[in-house]
């Protein structure tokens, strides 16, 4: 490890013309002999949630031996390789009633949203967990989406707002925070520079397309004053900057080639819905490492989504499709859909494992709940909620293992459903993953929704 005789701050920013690249976890930032030094052996614990909109497929999703050795089915099939760093978790559910604007209170545990034009609904776990460890952070938490009601027509359900179905985060239970869809824009708000005017950052964007040759004078000196191992961690990092601007700006280009007119869709959105879901894992991959923020929040998809996934041979929306009446071919349809965004998950999961941090990797020091607010998309209801966590929570969770909290039933009313006879609510998990970030709490949600208890993950 090499030690410079005056070390750099963690929040060191390389900057230039309206841009400022922050930077990861160097061992130049880890002063020797001091408390400091722990940072790297310690480092920060970020957390993350990922959702998916119309439920899934339980009968693929469930795995039937409760424990370690389980064998992973068909929808978590690309996540096995990464066992030790995963927990399913079953036999959980939320109140509300069985409908699309209750789903999004998956991270608030409560879906008992009013009707009208009031909001209100609980503050949600992720933004709980930023008050505790985002403070110090550029961003207390990030909020992405793939896509908004701005642009689809019937997005709403009956007397409930758009907004409860445009977001999962919520800073307070009458503050709901956007969710951006545009990747661009998120870029720019990472990398613009603190500070820096809109008139800055379009004469950066007029002489170049990249922001790392508005830094290169920066970066110059600092590698002057790297380690070898520090200096491969920057370029990488920069590289992997370089390479979503890159994407970024290829999408935008390619709009424009095709005279795409798309009002209601800013520039910067790509056609692809691989990419634009890659982008957005990317950019909270380097939101991670650079420590911009700790605390991220992503769908990747809104109840009601109208997307279409011809890529896998799924040509009709996402909500129809979810909506199978029990037909054997319309839920293996269903099932494709909820196995490509795992597939696009475990990418990210991957990225993040191969990522260095401290003495360990990104994964191993961040925890991401996977999940929808919904179960049996068929009907609408909240019974047996799909549940993933994945990674090591800086250590306090082990992985490889089905956590089963309720009681499974011997028979079951539907043939490719499966139920339980008792279930845990969901914010009972929400309470022990506030214990997870040393966030004292034996209870969470409000009214009926509120729980009195954790469940045991260790």
């Amino acid at each position: 490890m090499f030690i410079p005789k005056k070390y750099l701050s963690r929040r060191t920013v390389l900057r230039g013309l309206g841009a400022g690249v922050a930077l990861p976890l160097l061992d130049a930032m880890i002063p020797a002999r001091t408390a400091l030094a722990q940072t790297a052996a310690a480092p920060v614990t970020r957390f993350g949630t990922v959702y998916v909109p119309h439920g899934v497929i339980m009968d693929a999703w469930m795995p039937e031996k409760v424990g370690r050795d389980f064998e992973f089915p068909l929808i978590l099939k690309s996540v096995e390789s990464l066992r030790e760093h995963v927990n399913v978790v079953s036999g959980l559910y939320s109140e509300g009633a069985n409908a699309h604007s209750a789903c999004p209170g998956f991270l608030t545990a409560c879906a008992h949203a009013p009707r009208g034009n009031v909001i209100e609904l609980n503050t949600s776990v992720d933004q709980v967990i930023a008050q505790h460890i985002g403070t110090g952070t550029t961003f207390p938490s990030m909020e992405f989406a793939i896509e908004d009601s701005s642009n689809m027509f019937g997005s709403c359900v009956g007397d409930f707002l758009c907004t409860y179905m445009d977001t999962i985060s919520w800073r307070t239970p009458t503050q709901p925070l956007p969710m951006e869809i545009n990747p661009r824009v998120i870029f720019e708000r990472m990398f613009g520079g603190d500070g820096a005017t809109a008139e800055a950052r379009r004469i950066r964007l007029k002489q170049t397309t990249s922001v790392l040759d508005a830094i290169a004078e920066d970066t110059l000196g600092l590698r002057r004053e790297l380690g070898a191992s520090d200096k491969l961690r920057l370029e990488e990092y920069l590289e992997n900057v370089r390479e979503v601007e890159r994407r970024i700006v290829m999408g935008e280009q390619q709009r424009q080639a095709r005279n795409i007119e798309a009002p209601p869709t800013p520039a910067g959105i790509p056609d692809s819905y691989d990419e634009h879901v890659g982008l957005m894992f990317e950019l909270q991959a380097l939101a991670f490492q650079s420590d911009m923020t700790r605390v991220t929040s992503f769908m990747m998809g809104r109840e009601l989504s109208g997307l279409s996934y011809p890529q896998i041979g799924v040509a009709d929306g996402h909500h129809p499709v979810s909506h199978n009446n029990y037909n054997p071919e319309k839920m293996e349809r269903k099932a494709r859909i909820d196995t490509y965004h795992m597939q696009l998950f475990a990418n990210f999961l991957n990225r993040l494992k191969n990522t260095p941090d401290g003495d360990g990797n990104l994964l191993e020091h961040s925890l991401f709940l996977y999940g929808s607010g919904m179960s049996n998309g068929n009907v609408h209801n909240h019974l047996n909620l799909p549940v993933l966590l994945a990674g090591g929570a800086g250590g306090k969770l082990a992985g490889g293992r089905h956590i089963q909290v309720g009681q499974l039933a011997a028979e079951r009313d539907v043939a490719q459903i499966p139920k339980f006879d008792e279930m845990k609510p969901m914010a009972n998990l929400i309470v022990s993953l506030l214990n997870l970030y040393d966030i004292e709490a034996d209870s969470y949600g409000v009214d009926m929704c509120e729980s009195n208890g954790a469940i045991a993950l260790s």
